[in-house]
């Protein structure tokens, strides 16, 4: 049965789960949402997940919601094909998940406004970001990256020296990000910079990103 994911290409948890599928190689349909009409919060989503966000995800009669969840249980149930994302060694997979967390509880909180304000306002409604708003938002991002710089010059990746599910899960918000003015204070710290540039010339990047958002 052909993995069915509900969501947007406008959604960057969405993302995060195609771009793990991407990266195992497994095939899958994208059913997409209507966010701007908030399809998220009608009941045949909400029957799938009950929160009223996407993704939604179905692997046969596995139904999940949650995109890091989501990611994990792909990357363990399909551990035999394309890119390994969890290390096999406890200790390693150990430092990749604090990264994971890192991601999930202090980078995104610290940008998703930057992301509502610079793409989302535009994308789904035509609207330009609120820039006191923005330039608030970005001296956290400041702040945020000079803590990557500081770990990306110890490693390659996050969690080491070898792509993980902690890298992958924060591509879809720099992506976004690229776009923007902000670009430049990823630009300015060249750890960061480089691991940017390795992790968007990925063909799982490439692949997802080339998906037309309708």
């Amino acid at each position: 049965m052909t993995i069915k994911v509900y969501g947007s290409m406008f959604s960057t948890a969405t993302l995060r789960v195609l771009l793990c599928l991407a990266e195992k190689d497994i095939d899958f349909e994208l059913i997409t949402v209507d966010l701007a009409s908030l399809e998220h919060k009608k009941p045949h989503m909400l029957a799938r997940n009950p929160f009223g966000q996407v993704p939604a995800f179905e692997d046969g009669d596995l139904k999940l919601f949650e995109s890091r969840a989501i990611a994990r249980c792909i990357s363990l149930t399909y551990a035999g094909k394309g890119t390994d994302l969890i290390n096999s060694d406890p200790k390693k997979a150990a430092v990749e998940d604090v990264w994971l967390e890192v991601g999930a509880h202090k980078f995104d909180p610290a940008v998703g406004t930057l992301v509502w304000e610079l793409c989302m306002k535009r994308f789904l409604f035509g609207q330009n970001g609120d820039e006191d708003i923005v330039n608030e938002e970005e001296k956290k991002l400041v702040s945020m990256l000079d803590v990557y710089e500081a770990r990306l010059s110890e490693s390659k990746y996050l969690g080491g020296d070898s792509f993980s599910l902690a890298d992958l899960s924060h591509m879809p918000i720099i992506k976004f990000l690229m776009g923007t003015e902000v670009k430049r204070v990823f630009e300015a710290r060249p750890h960061v910079n480089a691991w940017v540039a390795d992790m968007l010339a990925r063909p799982s990047c490439v692949k997802v990103f080339g998906v037309p958002a309708y």
